[in-house]
This record gives structure tokens, C-alpha cells and sequence, in this order.
């Protein structure tokens, strides 16, 4: 929680002095350099209401309001930079028209604005891998969902939507790799979602693992982590907490519990252990941070979430540099052990993705 703190502590001094270095660049604009003559203190006022107006956007929604003024604080340093170097080239000493606070702007617009839709729009990505064991079948399809944080981008009637969209992929098995609810989902869409989720078709089911959220933070939302089991249970959805499942008598389900359970979970040699190596291994874990583990035990596909792809970037970079995840979206394979990283169908609080996208995975196993 500490670094939670620490984190957002410095987006809020990032934003402020962001805001206050606005206030000097607005200034610059030539409707309000001319307020100048004839009142300093009128042009100053006038400086101030773009200002202001972005404060208001942080009160209303703060991580999103911050966001968008570090990045257009940022793109304006960026700006001047590049106009100083510009006009110093051709020799300009005065500042006719402010261009590079209006490429800032016209810039800090269109990268947010392709980020919203990048987050709103679910696209569909697809795999395919081979396997060096039998299915049992010519091809396996998973289609896995996950990170769809229920009331964020959308709520119980969206997500449903979603799931009808997914249901034309015909899968064998669908999972759903946690953090399907957030700490503000409210109830109703908790339910109907689940609803959703029971009315899929499927070979051989769904089946779901909690990611950190999905069990709830600070217990402020109207439905409890048991509520929430019974529906997904009462919507024929399979929850797996350190357990494996043998479908068709030839590859294995194997949910893990997550990484921030208070009370810990099972090592991947202690789930894989009483298993037939023979078949082909599955491993739904929320986050991508046991690949060696994984790769040892001799999994054969470990499915991941949580990252959101890096939401923004570079925040993917950092994390992978940190540590904090082993991988931020995509593919890797070690040895014979693919592991898949999903950005997911949605994000928690932030509206905006940049350098990534929303998306579910159909992911194609043949034999190799």
C-alpha cells in the first residue's frame, strides 16, 4: 500500500507542477498577451481560466484529470523545446503566434483521444501454438477473457454484449483469468454479467480464477466476494483456487489463486505434482510473475492478465524493469512453457490506453 501511496503522491505533485507551468504557457497566447497592455493583471486572470478549468476536470475524476494534464504538460515541454530550436534555426526572436502551445494542445487531444477508443473498442486477438502432447482433438480453442473490471468501460448489459460477440468464436473452453469485478462494480451488474457468463456454450465450460480485485479492497461495494462465488456457481461458471480439472480425458485446467491472497497458495510443484505429465497443462494465473516456477513444473500454457498491457505507456516498461510483472502483454515461450499476457477487455479507473488495446484472445492449440 505504501508504494500505492508513493505512486500517486507523485502524480499529484507531477500534475501540479504541470498546472502551474500551464498557467506561464497560456500566457503566451496572443489574445492574452494582448489583454497585457491594457491590464497585466486582466490578461492574467484570463491565463488563469484554462487553468482552472482543468482543476475542475481533476476534482470531477482525478486519475483520469491528472492524467491528462501530466501528458499535456508533458507534450508542451516537449513543444517548446522544439520551437526554441525552430525559431533559433530561422532566426526568429519574437514570438508572432504561439504554435507550439497549440501543437501541444492539438497533440495532448488526438494521443488521449485514440487512447479512449483504444480502451472503449474490444478488439479480438488470436493464437495459435502447437503442442507436443495429444488434446484429444484436433484443435483445442480457450478464448479468455479477463480484467473486464465490471462499471468501468461497461457495465452488466455491455459485458453481456461482449459475450455474445465472443460466443461466434465457438470455443471449447472459455476462462476468465481474474479480476472480472472492481471494488466500485455495483451489484446488479455483478449479477447480470454472471448471467451472461451462464448463458455461453461451450465444449467443456467456464472457468474462472480471482485476480487481486476481485474479492474486494475495502469492502465498499454492495456485494460481498461470497455473493459474488454464488452466482458465478448458481451461472455453471467453475472456480478454480489452487486446483486442477482433467477435461476429456486429456489436458488439465489449472487455476491458481492469486498472488496477493492473504493466507498464500500452492507452489506450481505442489498443484502439477499429483498430475499425469502426459497431457497437456493449462495454467490460469492472474499475474504474470511465476514464469520460472511455471516453466520448471513443465506447464505447457500459463495464461495471464492484470498488466492491462501497460494501460499507459510507458507504465508497461517500468513495470517489466521493476519487476513488478515478468511480462506486460503478448506471447513468450521458455522451453516447451508458452506463456500469454492479455491487455484485457477493460482497465481499472483509467479510460485511456495507449501503446496497447482492449481485447479478448481465441487462442488455437493443434498437435505439433
Amino acid at each position: 500500500m505504501n508504494i500505492v501511496v508513493l505512486i500517486f503522491g507523485t502524480f499529484l505533485l507531477g500534475a501540479l507542477i504541470g498546472l502551474i507551468y500551464l498557467l506561464t504557457r497560456f500566457h503566451r497566447f496572443r489574445p492574452i498577451k494582448a489583454l497585457a497592455g491594457k491590464s497585466r493583471f486582466l490578461s492574467w486572470i484570463a491565463a488563469l481560466v484554462p487553468v482552472l478549468l482543468l482543476v475542475l476536470l481533476c476534482v470531477y475524476d482525478m486519475i483520469n484529470g491528472v492524467i491528462a494534464v501530466i501528458h499535456l504538460f508533458v507534450f508542451w515541454i516537449f513543444c517548446d523545446i522544439a520551437g526554441y530550436f525552430i525559431r533559433r534555426h530561422r532566426g526568429a526572436k519574437e514570438i508572432r503566434r504561439y504554435y507550439e502551445g497549440m501543437a501541444a494542445i492539438l497533440i495532448t487531444v488526438v494521443y488521449l483521444g485514440i487512447g479512449l477508443y483504444a480502451d472503449f473498442h474490444v478488439w479480438e486477438t488470436d493464437y495459435q501454438l502447437t503442442a507436443g502432447k495429444e488434446l484429444g482433438m484436433d484443435r483445442l480453442r480457450i478464448v479468455q477473457i479477463t480484467d473486464s473490471h465490471i462499471g468501468s468501460t461497461f457495465g452488466g448489459e455491455g459485458f453481456a454484449k461482449h459475450m455474445a460477440r465472443i460466443q461466434e468464436t465457438d470455443p471449447d473452453v472459455i476462462v476468465i483469468t481474474g479480476d472480472y469485478v472492481d471494488d466500485g462494480t455495483e451489484k446488479e451488474d455483478m449479477v447480470r454479467s454472471c448471467q451472461a457468463l451462464g448463458d455461453m456454450k461451450s465444449t467443456y465450460g467456464t472457468f474462472f480464477v480471482f485476480g487481486n480485485h476481485d474479492k474486494g479492497y475495502m469492502n465498499y461495494r454492495n456485494f460481498t466476494a461470497q455473493e459474488l462465488r454464488r452466482e458465478l456457481e448458481k451461472n455453471h461458471v467453475r472456480i478454480l483456487e489452487d486446483e486442477a480439472v482433467l477435461l476429456n480425458d486429456s489436458f488439465y485446467i489449472i487455476g491458481r489463486k492469486d498472488r496477493s491472497e492473504r493466507y498464500g497458495r500452492a507452489s506450481m510443484e505442489e498443484l502439477v505434482s499429483p498430475l499425469d505429465p502426459s497431457r497437456y497443462m493449462v495454467v490460469l494465473d492472474h499475474q504474470p510473475h511465476d514464469f520460472a516456477a511455471q516453466a520448471e513444473a513443465g506447464v505447457d500454457l500459463v495464461l495471464c492478465g492484470h498488466t492491462h498491457g501497460g494501460q499507459m505507456f510507458p507504465v508497461g516498461i517500468l513495470g517489466e524493469v521493476s519487476g513488478a510483472n515478468e511480462k506486460t502483454y503478448g506471447l513468450k515461450t521458455t522451453g516447451t512453457t508458452n506463456y500469454i499476457v492479455s491487455s484485457g477487455i477493460s482497465d481499472w479507473e483509467i479510460i485511456f490506453k495507449t501503446g496497447t488495446f482492449s481485447e479478448f484472445c481465441v487462442i488455437d492449440i493443434t498437435r505439433g
